[in-house]
């Protein structure tokens, strides 16, 4: 069962093949005759078997046929036959490969495929590859070389041209997949094979579109955090949305919210095809950077200097020298030119010149990434510097890229690098670029690290309040929130607001200033109206009351004229906030599909949409994403000490990211949301306009309604925390899993007996591998569940003070089988804990989040020698019976 749902799809050991008359070559389709080339032209040394539906003999002849992968190139009024008579040949995979199917036919096809229990690549698929096996199924290109680099792509075309590329570049490929519209077993399902695939050392993307949000960041967030991820996606400039109610709603595009999706889900995002090839030169060289420091050595101050400013330009930084490492390096270099910026060797460096300096950078831990820059010079030997520089690869840890800058004279050189697995550039540019992605990634690896409950420690929301707010405007049949009730709203979540009062005539606005304090603002309040500035409705520093009841009179005469149809409640009254040292910022809500919520953050005030100043992240946020999202704004620059005005309360602000977080997390009616200005000063911040629209569904991402199914990305599930008595005295708590606790869980590994790690692991390793580690902490709520129990151990050191430790003593966890009825379960406790009752609270704890969940059966496989574990399940009702793919393991079941 631990085998991979996909793995019959993608390595399978038997494919039958359904293609047509083969003696009639002329009759077959382009598609057919492709993939027949393609199958006869390999080496894969699986069983192949061809059928002719039409003279292979009867349908029993046919059913006595077993493979694991059934290969489809068939006329579409034949295909669903052809699926029928794979099923009965117990093929658990199907691909068909064709192009031009439309919704409906495929539909049915996907139906028929549910019924009979195949996974279906296709159909208007145009086939994979998997080098590894020798196996060339589909109609993309010649069989690739194998190498670690696996390519999924939504365009059949864009896959022929990388193949054709890869071939000139000597790159290969474990997987190479082409996919297409209304494929069944689609992006998130191959992504979701290629994490757990031991081929596979990095992922390259291109997608034009997805269908189900939480399914496609579930698998992005498991494959990323297992390798690198980098994604080309196309359509990055869609049309803006003219009917936006909120300014957020109109400066944020969909392509800016696929951008936070990535960035979360610890991917890396590519802008063009060109860019997608640097990234592909690095990842096969499987660099993992650790940070973006990046060291130029160069011959020529000019290329230096050019990727010096990219450097600065994509927001990496500079590698220097450490001074000792600079004061060691200069005596071996007598000519060289500088130290300062760049490690600028003279015109007349040679391969002894570059090696040196090479060592020297790969010892300093202040540089994370090496370029390496050569420019043909008169009496140069472009070759024996390439050489030298490959002679170093094998004791560099870091990235280490290549520049050798012209053509006729650098065409060996670009050969000797490319051999020796050093990605080589033909401009500087490039090549620091293709650094970038590799440091965004280690950026975004910290990003995805990040599992925030929906709600922070501050003081709790009146959420009720808040809904009853909503149910009324509902009520009214509104979606539109008035300033009254935004503010309402925000108030709610402990969101500073001004106060504001609503005035009915012009002698009760004068009133109500009079009492408040001058100067003060007055803003119309009318359900019809988005933007007060548009129609001048909004009038600040008003000084005395008379100025108020002409103020008044002029609003409502204006927009009258403007807006006629405009329902006008009256204008609302408020002290006008000091803004002497404050700064003027926006926190917004969009709504997106497919991704739901998202956050923006940026520079407020009237000029919003022309400043066009924007940073978003999706929720739920914690302090440190909170943070990142202030630094990705150009506003951040101003929150220091700038310009004479005090340093921000940064504390505050993020305080206030959090209470919006809140917001989107727990109000899943909340649809846009404008909070304008926010004015932000070294004493705290107030919310001086807020404008909200909701609606009355939740939008459920993927289909799955639950507490937080509007949300791509579930957040730590708290509520599934218990205290729970030992026996034997003392206590211990069960809760959800997070990122923090992979170092207990390693402990936990590596302190059990070689029985129980072999009971649980059947292996005998004697720890948890990095990726391994990774995978168990950084999980899908939505998909899997792991629960640990945690027990604080006391300690007394030698001058008898009493410290605490936690200590994980137990894990259980359950993972979402394909058919999203069933799970898979697994369970471990310490061997010191056993006969506590930890393992049945630990199950019992797994199956009621199961149940939650909606799953039908909970499911596991158990050694068969394995006495205790056996006595455990059938102690909590489990049904325990022989497991007939392999006689040493017990299938064990339980209903939900």
């Amino acid at each position: 069962m631990d085998q991979h749902y996909l793995t019959p799809l993608f390595a399978p050991r038997s494919i039958v093949v359904f293609a047509g008359q083969a003696g009639e070559p002329e009759a077959l389709s382009s598609h057919a005759r492709a993939l027949l080339a393609a199958l006869k032209a390999q080496r894969y040394q699986g069983s192949l078997q061809f059928v002719d539906t039409q003279t292979s003999g009867t349908l029993a002849d046919l059913a006595q046929v077993k493979a694991d992968l059934a290969l489809i190139a068939l006329p579409p009024a034949e295909i669903a036959p052809a699926m029928e008579l794979a099923a009965r040949m117990a093929c658990r995979t199907v691909m068909v490969l064709s192009s031009g199917i439309g919704a409906e036919l495929a539909g049915e096809l996907h139906r028929l495929a549910r019924r009979e229990g195949l996974y279906l690549l296709g159909p208007n698929c145009l086939g994979f590859q998997r080098p590894v096996l020798g196996l060339n199924a589909g109609a993309i290109g010649n069989l690739a070389e194998a190498g670690p680099l696996a390519l999924v792509s939504q365009s059949g075309s864009l896959t022929a041209a990388m193949l054709d590329w890869a071939e000139k570049n000597a790159v290969g490929f474990s997987s190479v997949v082409s996919l297409g519209p209304h494929t069944s077993v689609g992006l998130a399902e191959t992504l979701d094979f290629l994490a757990s695939d031991p081929h596979t050392k990095s992922i390259l993307v291109y997608m034009e579109g997805i269908s189900d949000a939480r399914r496609f960041m579930s698998a992005l967030r498991s494959a990323a955090n297992a390798k690198p991820v980098l994604v080309l996606k196309s359509g990055r400039r869609p049309e803006g949305n003219e009917a936006a109610q909120t300014h957020s709603s109109a400066i944020v595009g969909s392509d800016d919210v696929f951008d936070a999706a990535l960035r979360r889900a610890g991917a890396v995002r590519v802008k063009s095809f060109v860019e997608l090839f640097s990234a592909a030169k690095c990842l096969a060289s499987r660099y993992r950077p650790v940070g973006k420091r990046l060291a130029i050595v160069t011959n020529g101050g000019g290329p230096g200097v050019l990727a010096a400013d990219w450097v600065n330009e994509i927001d990496l930084q500079l590698g220097r020298l450490a001074p000792e490492a600079a004061a060691a390096l200069r005596p071996q270099l007598p000519e060289l030119a500088s130290l300062a910026d760049l490690i600028d060797l003279s015109e007349d460096a040679g391969p002894d010149h570059y090696e040196a300096a090479i060592q020297a950078a790969n010892h300093d831990r202040t540089i994370d990434g090496l370029l390496v820059i050569y420019s043909p010079k008169v009496g140069g030997d472009a070759l024996a510097v390439a050489q030298a520089v490959a002679r170093c690869k094998a004791a560099i840890a870091k990235p280490l890229l290549s520049c050798w800058m012209g053509d006729a004279s650098v065409g060996e050189a670009r050969v000797a690098l490319n051999d020796a697995s050093i990605p080589s550039f033909r401009t500087p540019e490039a090549a620091v670029g293709a650094f970038g992605n590799l440091s965004q990634f280690y950026q975004n690896q910290l990003l995805l690290q990040q599992t925030p409950p929906p709600l922070t420690t501050l003081a709790k929301p009146d959420i009720e309040g808040a809904r009853l707010v909503i149910e009324s405007v509902l009520a009214e049949r509104r979606k539109v929130l008035t300033e009254m009730e935004s503010k309402t709203l925000l108030s709610a979540f402990h969101i500073p607001v001004t106060e504001t009062i609503l005035a009915r005539s012009a002698h009760e606005a004068m009133m109500i200033a009079t009492q408040m304090g001058f100067p003060v603002a007055l803003k119309i309040d009318s359900p019809d109206i988005s933007h007060k500035s548009d129609v001048q409705g909004v009038v600040l520093n008003i000084m005395n009351g008379t100025a108020v009841r002409d103020a008044y009179n002029d609003m409502m005469e204006r927009v009258s004229h403007l807006q006629p149809k405009a329902r006008i409640n009256g204008v609302t009254v408020q002290q006008m906030a000091r803004t002497r040292r404050g700064r003027e910022i926006y926190i917004g809500v969009v709504t997106d599909d497919p991704f739901g919520p998202v956050i923006a953050f940026g520079a407020g005030g009237t000029m919003i949409e022309l400043i066009n100043d924007r940073a978003m992240e999706l929720p739920p946020l914690n302090q440190y994403l909170a943070r990142r999202l202030i630094e990705r704004s150009r506003v951040a620059e101003t929150l220091g000490d700038w310009r004479g005005a005090g340093a921000v309360d940064m504390e505050v602000l993020e305080q206030v990211l959090l209470r919006v977080s809140e917001m989107v997390c727990e109000l899943p009616q909340l649809r846009e949301m404008d909070i304008n200005p926010i004015i932000i000063d070294e004493h705290g911040a107030v919310a001086v306009d807020a404008r909200i629209v909701i609606d009355s569904a939740a939008q459920a991402i993927g289909g799955r309604a639950n507490a937080y199914g509007h949300l791509p990305i579930l957040p730590y599930p708290a509520r599934f925390e218990q205290v729970w008595p030992m026996r034997g005295g003392g206590e211990y708590t069960v809760r959800p899993i997070h990122t923090a606790d992979a170092q207990m869980l390693q402990e936990l590994v590596h302190n059990l007996s070689p029985e129980s790690r072999y009971f649980r692991f059947v292996s005998s390793m004697t720890e948890l591998p990095p990726a391994m580690l990774a995978k168990f902490t950084l999980i899908d709520y939505d998909r899997e569940m792991a629960l640990v129990a945690v027990y604080k151990e006391r300690h007394a050191d030698e001058q008898g003070e009493i410290t605490e430790r936690e200590r994980v003593i137990g894990v259980s966890r359950y993972i979402t089988n394909p058919d999203q009825t069933t799970c898979e379960f697994s369970l471990v406790v310490a061997d010191d804990f056993g006969g506590k009752g930890l393992g049945s609270r630990l199950m019992e704890s797994i199956m009621d989040v199961a149940r939650e969940r909606g799953l039908a059966e909970i499911q596991g496989l158990v050694l068969a020698n394995n006495d205790s574990m056996l006595r455990l399940m059938r102690s909590l009702g489990f049904t325990v019976k022989s497991y007939p793919d392999d006689p040493d393991f017990k299938l064990v079941t339980h209903a939900l």
